[in-house]
């Protein structure tokens, strides 16, 4: 057990104050209110105890992430990507997609890839959580953001968007954007469009929260009826799960984006490179990316970190069903842990259901654990961690900390959690030595 292990196991500890936390969400007079709002629409949004991480494992998912984005960048893997994809995905304005999302479970011996979104959301809501436990205890700071990387992220995140813009419109100045989702107000993480529309208006930039079905497409632009008259859309951060920009109510977008009429990201070519469930299969198939040119350093990072993965099909079924309790089946479209199931608590109505859809099967990495208080008692949470990307540079590690089959915002004590990268020499001297192991108090775990 690394120190980083200890600390999450033994220490139930937090480093969260409301006042802290109002000071990092309400950043603009826009925002008055969030806080209170948060804490009775989303009770288990956010954690009180940080999230410890071993400074190898951090250089392990650093690592990876850039393995993976140059295997993304090989032309065999672009040519099988969008060979299967809907059409719309072979289109290239330019831009690379904001925010990826890469999410990990750790194992005894480092990072296990569990999926990639392409439009990972929290990203806003993880840096004001971080920035309000750094706040909390004197003399914390330095343990908790070194570089002050923390201070400095809303102006990274402002300048990635900003990088997207130039990618297909080069010096055009960067006049208005539009946080675009369905029913926008209604969506889990509505509080981050808000945070993200006062972030783009501090920029001096026009900024809305827009529904979808209120885009217009007309006379080669796309228009939103918030925006001034005379002035078309620019720049849309995507928020839809609609990859492809299929359904009906998406149509003005969807052409707005075929004619490369406004800068879209993420963007359907992004998901299609990147998050596809089935993109898994090939990331564990040393041999195959090989032989599409990964270099042996990438495979030997993407053999160590990617668990095994394949394709749930008819002639496969028997063999699954037999290995279910060791795998987890996920849809190769899906996000959020939506219809997604631990091989373990399958029922034959479930599996017929997986074999009737477009699965894969991952081998099962269990996630490991946080020691978190709640009424006075200790229980241990499951957690994962994000990496929040862009064009293979870790901008943010985010914790998530829940009990249950899959990730979940319901659960007394967990939520999203700050993680704590440990300084190497601590974690060195505490491996060096032959360690006391950590008090701990009872501890009740949940299912």
């Amino acid at each position: 057990m690394n120190l980083a292990d200890a600390l999450n196991l033994g220490c139930a500890c937090e480093s969260l104050q409301p006042s802290r936390l109002r000071e990092q969400l309400e950043t603009s007079p826009a925002l008055g209110g969030l806080t209170a709002r948060l804490a009775e629409s989303h009770p288990h949004l956010f954690s009180a105890s940080a999230v410890f991480l071993d400074p190898g494992v951090h250089l392990q998912i650093v690592k990876a992430v850039e393995a993976m984005e140059r295997v993304f960048a090989l032309p065999a893997w672009r040519e099988q990507a969008l060979a299967r994809a809907n059409p719309i995905a072979a289109l290239d304005w330019g831009p690379a997609g904001v925010f990826m999302g890469y999410d990990f479970h750790l194992a005894s011996d480092g990072p296990r890839l569990i999926e990639i979104n392409s439009n990972a959301g929290g990203a806003l809501l993880n840096a004001a959580l971080a920035r309000a436990h750094r706040a909390c205890c004197a003399g914390f700071e330095p343990l908790f953001d070194p570089a002050d990387t923390l201070l400095r992220l809303d102006e990274v995140f402002v300048a990635m968007f900003r990088a997207e813009w130039q990618s297909q419109r080069g010096d055009t100045p960067l006049r208005n954007v539009l946080i675009v989702d369905d029913a926008p107000g209604q969506q889990y993480l509505a509080p981050e469009f808000q945070m993200a529309r006062a972030l783009f208006a501090a920029q001096g930039l026009i900024a809305v929260v827009a529904d979808a079905q209120e885009l217009q497409w007309r006379d080669g632009a796309l228009w939103h009826p918030a925006l001034p008259s005379d002035m078309p859309v620019d720049l849309v951060y995507n928020r839809l799960t609609d990859f492809y920009l299929q359904d009906n109510s998406h149509d003005a977008l969807q052409q707005a984006y075929r004619a490369g009429a406004a800068v879209v990201t993420p963007h359907p070519r992004t998901h299609a490179l990147y998050a596809d469930k089935r993109n898994l299969i090939a990331l564990s198939d040393t041999a195959l990316l090989e032989a599409w040119g990964a270099g042996e350093t990438d495979r030997a990072v993407l053999r160590q970190v990617v668990p095994s993965t394949q394709r749930v099909t008819a002639a496969n079924a028997e063999a699954l069903w037999a290995q279910r309790r060791t795998l987890f089946f996920k849809p190769a479209a899906g996000f959020g842990a939506r219809a997604a199931y631990r091989g373990d608590k399958l029922t034959r109505r479930v599996w017929g259901e997986i074999l009737a859809g477009d699965y894969v099967a991952q081998t099962t990495v269990p996630p490991s654990e946080r020691l978190v208080s709640v009424d006075g008692q200790t229980i241990r949470l499951k957690l994962d961690l994000r990496a929040y990307t862009y064009r293979g540079q870790v901008q943010l590690l985010a914790a998530r900390t829940w009990s249950g089959q899959t990730t979940n915002f319901r659960t007394e004590g967990g939520g999203f959690s700050p993680v704590v990268v440990l300084p190497a020499a601590a974690s060195s001297a505490y491996s060096s030595v032959q360690a006391t192991p950590l008090p701990t108090q009872p501890v009740q775990e949940l299912p």
